[in-house]
C-alpha cells in the first residue's frame, strides 16, 4: 500500500497529516492556498513553455481557511476553502513533499498571458 494520510486536520493555521508510515506533516494554510495546483492558480505552460495565468482573485482570510477536505482516489486530497475555491487536487506525494522540505513560495501576482478584455 502507498503513501496516504490516516488523519487530516486543521490545527490553528496549520494542516497537520498523519500519515500510514507513522510520520507526520503540518503545513501552513497559507502556503497551501499559495500552492494549489489547479491551472487557475498555478497556471498552464504552452507548447514553448511560457506560463499563461488568468488574472488572480483577490485573496481574503476566507482564502486561507479549509471548510471541508475529500479524498481522490487512492492519490490526492481536494481543499474546500472558505471562499469557494475547490479546484486543486493536492498529491499525497506531494504534500508529503511539502511537509519534508518546503517549497518556494510562487509569487503572489504574476503577469499573464492571456488577452485582457
Amino acid at each position: 500500500m502507498g503513501l496516504s494520510p490516516k488523519l487530516l486536520q486543521v490545527v490553528g493555521d496549520e494542516l497537520a497529516i498523519a500519515w500510514n508510515d507513522g510520520s507526520e506533516s503540518y503545513l501552513k494554510l497559507t502556503d497551501l492556498r499559495r500552492l494549489c495546483p489547479c491551472a487557475g492558480c498555478a497556471g498552464e505552460r504552452d507548447l514553448l513553455g511560457r506560463l499563461a495565468k488568468p488574472p488572480q482573485a483577490p485573496l481574503t482570510s476566507a482564502s486561507f481557511q479549509i471548510s471541508r477536505t475529500a479524498p481522490v482516489g487512492g492519490y490526492a486530497v481536494q481543499i474546500y476553502w472558505h471562499d469557494g475555491h475547490s479546484d486543486g487536487l493536492y498529491p499525497y506525494a506531494k504534500l508529503k513533499e511539502w511537509g519534508d522540505d518546503p517549497p518556494e513560495l510562487p509569487p503572489l501576482s504574476a503577469p499573464t498571458l492571456l488577452p485582457t478584455v
